[in-house]
C-alpha cells in the first residue's frame, strides 16, 4: 500500500503528538459544491451516484481539491445497508429518504435479505479501492456505516421521523422484538464496515444520528450497546496501522462517560456540548471531534476565525482533537466560508501542540 503523507488525523484519534490539529468535515462531499450538484446531475440519481466508483470517487476527491483537509470521507449513504436487506430505498425531492417496505413485525424481520458486504454491497467497496487509489496516499480515507439504532429508525418508521412514534414504540412495548432487530443490524454493520477496512478505509466512523432521540436508560439499552457489539467485532488493525474507530451520537453530550467506554478511540460532539468540559469528562480514554455549529459557516469570516478560536481555546493544550463541525455542512453555505473554516483551524491550532 501507498505510504500515507499526512496521518495528521489518525494520530490525533490515538492522542499522539500532532504538529497542529487535523480538520475535516462531515458531509464534506455535498451540495453545498456547485462541482458536486453537476456531478450528480451527471449521474442522474443520488442512489445511481453512490453506485458509480468512479463518481463517488469524484465527489470524495471535489473537497479535497478546494481545502486542505486532513481526511477524506467515503461518498455514500447510511441507508445502503437497509437497502440491500432488501427494503427498497429510494428518494423523493424534498422529502428525504424512504423505503417500499417497512419492519414492524417478527415475520418482517425474518423476511430480511441476508447479505454478505463483499457482495451485497461490493459497490461500495469498488467506490473505497478507487478513492484509495486516487487519493496516492495524501491524507486517510474514513468509511462509515449508520448505527444500528439509527437504521432500525428508518426501517420502522420507513423513513424519515420528527417523533419517532412507531421505533419507540417497538422499543418500549415490544424490546424483544427491537432486540432482535439491532441483533441482526449489529451483525450487518460489523460486516460492513469490517469490508470497508478491508477494501482500504482507514479510520471508520458510526453515525449515530438518531439515538439522542432515546431517554437515558434506552439510549444504553439501545444504541450504546448494540455499537459496542460492532466496534468489538471489527480490525483493530490493517496495513500495520491501527485503524481508529469514531462514534458520533448527536445529542449525545449528556451520556459522554458511558461513550467513552464504548470502545471507540474517537467520540463525537455535537455543538450543544462544551468541548472543554467534554474534554474533562472523558480524560485521557478517548479523542474528541467536533463541534462548531454548522450554522457558523453562514456568518463572516471573521465571525467563524473567532468561533474556530473560541473552540480551540476550550479543548487547550494536547493532541486528541479532531476539528470538524457538530453536525454535517448545510448546503446552502458559501464554500469561500470554508475556506475561512479551515484556514482558521491551520494557523491558530499549532500553538495548542508546540510541547507534544
Amino acid at each position: 500500500m501507498t505510504e500515507l503523507k499526512n496521518d495528521r488525523f489518525l494520530r490525533a484519534l490515538l492522542r499522539q503528538p500532532v504538529d497542529r490539529t487535523p480538520v475535516w468535515m462531515m458531509r464534506q462531499a455535498g451540495r453545498y459544491l456547485p462541482e458536486y450538484r453537476a456531478t450528480r446531475k451527471q449521474a442522474g440519481s443520488f442512489l445511481d451516484l453512490c453506485k458509480n466508483d468512479e463518481l463517488a470517487c469524484e465527489v470524495t476527491l471535489q473537497p479535497l481539491r478546494r481545502y486542505p483537509m486532513d481526511a477524506a470521507i467515503l461518498f455514500s449513504d447510511i441507508l445502503t445497508v437497509p437497502d440491500a436487506l432488501g427494503l427498497g430505498l429510494y428518494f423523493e425531492e424534498g422529502e428525504g429518504p424512504k423505503f417500499r417496505k417497512t419492519v414492524r413485525s417478527e415475520a418482517d424481520i425474518a423476511g430480511l435479505n441476508s447479505i454478505v458486504a463483499e457482495d451485497d454491497l461490493g459497490y461500495v467497496m469498488a467506490a473505497v479501492r478507487t478513492i484509495r487509489r486516487e487519493l496516492n496516499g495524501e491524507v486517510p480515507l474514513i468509511g462509515f456505516s449508520g448505527s444500528p439504532w439509527t437504521l432500525a429508525t428508518y426501517m420502522v418508521e420507513g423513513g424519515s421521523s420528527r417523533d419517532f412514534a412507531r421505533v419507540k414504540a417497538m422499543a418500549y412495548d415490544q424490546p424483544e422484538l427491537m432486540n432482535q432487530l439491532l441483533s441482526l443490524l449489529a451483525d450487518a454493520v460489523a460486516d460492513y464496515l469490517g469490508a470497508q477496512i478491508r477494501a482500504g478505509a482507514q479510520a471508520v466512523q458510526i453515525f449515530d444520528t438518531w439515538g439522542g432521540s432515546l431517554s437515558a436508560a434506552a439510549y444504553r439499552e439501545f444504541s450504546l450497546k448494540y455499537m459496542q457489539r460492532v466496534i468489538s467485532r471489527l480490525p483493530a488493525e490493517a496495513d500495520g496501522r491501527r485503524v481508529p474507530v469514531i462514534v458520533f451520537t448527536k445529542g449525545g453530550g449528556q451520556w459522554l462517560n458511558a461513550i467513552a467506554d464504548c470502545g471507540a478511540q474517537g467520540v463525537g460532539i455535537d455543538w450543544t456540548t462544551d468541548i472543554g468540559a467534554a474534554r474533562q469528562q472523558v480524560g485521557d480514554r478517548v479523542a474528541l471531534q467536533g463541534n462548531m455549529d454548522p450554522s457558523m459557516l453562514f456568518a463572516s469570516p471573521a465571525r467563524i476565525r473567532e468561533e474556530v478560536a473560541t473552540i480551540l481555546a476550550g479543548y487547550g493544550h494536547g493532541s486528541g482533537h479532531v476539528f470538524n463541525l457538530g453536525h454535517g455542512i448545510t448546503p446552502g453555505v458559501n464554500p469561500d466560508h470554508v475556506t475561512a473554516f479551515v484556514e482558521a483551524v491551520q494557523e491558530l491550532s499549532p500553538q495548542y501542540h508546540l510541547a507534544d
